[in-house]
């Protein structure tokens, strides 16, 4: 399963780690996901969702 939130498709992103003597070397920047149970459809699924989606409201947690 690839590294995505399900609601909003945000994936890790490339970039550079620059140290002090400024040499660059390749990164990823993971988005900050979470595994909790959402309502999608009318159905209680366990999908993982960035926090950016669930402070937002775009999903509805299950308790």
């Amino acid at each position: 399963m690839a590294y995505k939130c399900t609601v909003c498709e945000k994936g890790p992103a490339a970039g550079k780690s620059v140290s002090h003597s400024k040499r660059h070397t390749l990164r990823r920047f993971l988005p900050n996901l979470q595994k909790i149970r959402v309502n999608l459809e009318g159905t209680v699924r366990r999908v993982y969702v960035c926090t950016a989606c669930i402070r937002s409201g775009k999903v509805q947690k299950v308790v």
